[in-house]
């Protein structure tokens, strides 16, 4: 069972999709740092001061300045700003993996363009005449 394992472990797919896992988790911290510290400041400036991450709703109906004041008094949240910017995280995602994916068909596409393809068939005419040749030679 251990041999089997280790065979399983050491196949190229399985390290492939090992390394494809930490290197998105990776993507994915760089990703959320980005609309957290750089893409969502500028556009909460534009939009008058808003930090996206403390828009909420407390659920008991009482206004917190913060979402942290908020937990510290045990109030249920519904965390909006949050989710706008997991939303957004996600866009961006989405978008890289597209473009990942679609220069990837693009080079599959190109490599199947250089295998030489099999020669046009003779129009059947041509077939015939040929046997018919043939035939006259004999």
């Amino acid at each position: 069972m251990l041999n089997e394992f280790k065979k399983f472990a050491m196949r190229g797919n399985v390290v492939d999709l090992a390394v494809g896992f930490i290197l998105g988790g990776a993507f994915s911290t760089i990703v959320s740092s980005f609309v957290n510290d750089i893409l969502m400041p500028p556009i909460g400036l534009v939009l008058g001061g808003v930090d996206f991450s403390e828009l909420f709703v407390a659920l008991d109906g009482v206004d917190y300045a913060s979402r942290a004041a908020a937990a510290e008094a045990g109030a249920a949240t519904i965390n909006y700003g949050v989710f706008i910017n997991a939303l957004i995280s996600f866009i961006i995602v989405a978008f890289a993996l597209f473009l990942l994916i679609k220069g990837m068909n693009t080079m599959m596409d190109r490599k199947k363009d250089d295998v030489p393809a099999e020669p046009p068939a003779k129009p059947r005419s041509e077939e015939l005449l040929e046997e018919i040749r043939d035939l006259l030679k004999k």
